[in-house]
């Protein structure tokens, strides 16, 4: 394709086809305003009394970005917008917005409240576009620990971790990578080392001795998973830095993890760094310096908003441009895949555009860098054509 000018380029970006890597369902329920707001907040808690939600990088993206899909005015209130949404079949509004999207392929992640998103297969349905599925490591330990919790007997631990092998090879087997939320549960500032089995004897005794519903945050566990995971060759998504308000930020820092990728180099494991902001930086140092680290800027993307550009120009100042991914990490509304999608498309092109009139980058170059990072780069990763 022959790029003559800015523009041209910025059309071309318009319409390239997107790998969204890492991101989840969507609900299919209607939402009152409560549960919309929930939505776009990581946080787990209401709005102080007196505030919004919608008076946010992101919620100002929806009411000037969204609201024209729906058929609003642009900058509608947070009511116009709620309301016109209501009136809506919930159906036609996913429709609406994932087709906007221009998304191609996704990988979705089925590990977080999968009983009100929709399925791999249910995404496919509205999209009629490729869906492959991305495991979540802790949540498999928890549901085969839910089956040896109240069991007796001596051999409980073997038979649990037997079973655990089985239904993780079982179910990498038709999912095109995993995910750990280890950062979530014990930090990044664990051992990189293999746990030794009679570490791992005493802490799966513990798992399987707790009441009520399974929790799985135990270091020597979670690195047991991580290294199923490199043994058998396995794209390994991490959560990396901002996230829901039950991570501890300061733990989240990906340079904790060097050791891990030194050991793991030669593996066959490719490791993928997810959102990363505020360490985006740190991340591009590590896909440079590791050949089987890769990573993506996805949640920051909306949640910086009118600012993504500069967080999309800062993710590419170090790392190879081979080895940086697209990603929504879209969850519940189909409005964040829209908006990861535009956001990156108009952040990408503004920062590509850049680099042509200050660096005299050639604008074919700059067309060719987007491809790999929109699509291309993701697809030889996971091996989907």
């Amino acid at each position: 394709m022959s790029i003559k000018n800015s523009n041209e380029l910025l059309q071309a970006l318009e319409s390239l086809p997107l790998f969204d890597h890492h991101c989840h369902g969507i609900v299919t329920e209607p939402l009152q305003r409560p549960e919309f707001e929930e939505l776009i907040s990581e946080s787990s808690s209401p709005a102080t009394c007196g505030t919004t939600r919608f008076d946010s990088q992101v919620g100002f993206q929806i009411r000037g970005a969204c609201a024209p899909i729906l058929g609003l005015d642009s900058f509608c209130s947070p009511d116009e917008y709620i309301a016109k949404r209501a009136t809506m079949v919930p159906d036609i509004v996913n429709s609406k917005f994932l087709k906007a999207a221009g998304i191609e392929t996704f990988g979705l992640e089925t590990g977080h409240s999968a009983d009100i998103i929709t399925s791999p297969s249910e995404l496919h349905q509205l999209t009629g576009k490729a869906v492959h599925e991305v495991i979540r490591l802790e949540k498999v330990a928890e549901e085969v620990a839910e089956k040896f919790q109240n069991e007796e007997g001596s051999d409980k631990v073997s038979a649990f971790l037997d079973e655990l092998d089985a239904t993780l090879y079982s179910r990498v087997e038709n999912a095109i990578g995993v995910k750990s939320i280890a950062a979530y549960r014990i930090g990044l500032d664990f051992s990189p080392n293999r746990p030794t089995k009679e570490e791992l004897s005493r802490s799966v005794a513990k798992l399987l001795a707790q009441d009520g519903k399974i929790r799985l945050a135990d270091s020597t566990i979670i690195r047991y998973l991580l290294w199923f995971a490199i043994d058998t060759a396995q794209v390994i998504q991490l959560h990396i830095g901002y996230g829901d308000d039950d991570v501890d930020l300061h733990q989240c820092n990906p340079l904790l993890l060097t050791e891990l990728f030194r050991k793991s180099i030669g593996s066959g494991a490719r490791f993928t760094l997810l959102h990363c902001y505020p360490f985006h930086r740190e991340a591009g140092y590590l896909a440079d310096v590791f050949p089987h680290v890769y990573f993506d800027v996805g949640l920051a993307i909306n949640y910086t908003g009118a600012r993504a550009h500069a967080v999309i120009a800062e993710s590419l100042e170090v790392s190879p441009f081979g080895k940086i991914l697209f990603s929504s990490d879209a969850f519940g509304l189909p409005e964040l895949y829209y908006l990861g999608a535009k956001l990156f498309r108009e952040g990408l092109s503004r920062v590509l555009n850049n680099f042509h009139k200050e660096s005299n980058w050639p604008l074919e170059e700059c067309h060719r860098v987007a491809r790999m990072i929109s699509y291309e780069n993701a697809a030889r990763l996971y091996k989907v054509e």
